[in-house]
C-alpha cells in the first residue's frame, strides 16, 4: 500500500487531506508542528510531531513515502515573518529533504494570485510574494509536481456532492472561494493523474456549475 505524507496536517486543509486520502486507501503519515493540536479525524494515520527544520526527523518522516501533499501555511500572526519562513523556507527545505529520501512527487497546496506584488493579502508579510517564490523553487526542483491555487478557502461541508469546480490554468482567476474538501479531494486526485504533472492548476467552486473531473479538465487542455 502507497504511503503518503501530508505536511501542515494539523491545519484546516491538511486535516481534511488526511481524512480523504485514508478514504482512498493511502496510508498516510500527518505531520505536524509539536504545539499543535491534533484535531479530530486523523484516526488511522501515523502522526509524528516535528519542527519542519528538523532535518534528520523530517528525512525519517518522509523516507518510504511515495508522495507528499505540502499544506502548510503561515498563520495570521503579528509577525510578519511568518509567510517567508513557512511559505518559501518552509517548502524549500520540505522539497531537499523529499529529493534526499528519493520521494519524487509533490502537491502544493499554494493560492490565486501566488507571486504578485500588489495585492491586499501582501500586507501580512507579503504572504502572495513567499508563495510564488515556494511555487517556483518547486517548479525546479527536480521532482514530479503538480501546484494547486485555490481561491477563498471556506469550512462549507454540504452540499459538496452538487458542486461544480471552476478549473484553469496559472493566471486566469482572482477570486472566488472553494471548500477546503474540494480542495483536499483535487491534491489526492492529481496524484492519481499523472496529466497533472508540472501543471498549476488553479481552482474555485460553484453550486451553479457542472461536476468537472479534474482528468476530464486536463485531457481537454
Amino acid at each position: 500500500m502507497a504511503t503518503l505524507a501530508v505536511s501542515g496536517a494539523s491545519g484546516k486543509t491538511g486535516w481534511r487531506v488526511v481524512q480523504e486520502a485514508l478514504q482512498r486507501g493511502w496510508q498516510v503519515r500527518a505531520l505536524i508542528r509539536p504545539g499543535s493540536v491534533v484535531p479530530q479525524g486523523l484516526e488511522g494515520a501515523e502522526i509524528l510531531r516535528l519542527d519542519l527544520d528538523q532535518t534528520e526527523v523530517l528525512h525519517r518522516a518522509l523516507s518510504g513515502c511515495q508522495a507528499l501533499v505540502i499544506a502548510t501555511g503561515a498563520r495570521p500572526s503579528v509577525d510578519l515573518t511568518g509567510p517567508l519562513r513557512v511559505d518559501a523556507l518552509g517548502v524549500r527545505t520540505q522539497l531537499a529533504a523529499a529529493r534526499a529520501v528519493g520521494l519524487d512527487r509533490v502537491v502544493l497546496v499554494s493560492s490565486l494570485c501566488a507571486g504578485r506584488w500588489r495585492h491586499p493579502l501582501n500586507l501580512f508579510g507579503l504572504i502572495l510574494v513567499w508563495k510564488g517564490l515556494g511555487e517556483r523553487w518547486l517548479a525546479q526542483s527536480g521532482l514530479r509536481w503538480t501546484i494547486v491555487r485555490p481561491g477563498g478557502l471556506s469550512e462549507r461541508e454540504q452540499g459538496l456532492e452538487r458542486e461544480g469546480l471552476r478549473l484553469t490554468g496559472a493566471g486566469q482567476q482572482q477570486s472566488r472561494s472553494i471548500p477546503r474538501r474540494l480542495v483536499a479531494r483535487l491534491c489526492l486526485d492529481a496524484l492519481a493523474d499523472s496529466a497533472s504533472e508540472g501543471r498549476i492548476v488553479e481552482v474555485t467552486s460553484d453550486p451553479a456549475l457542472p461536476p468537472l473531473a479534474l482528468s476530464s479538465w486536463l485531457a481537454a487542455t
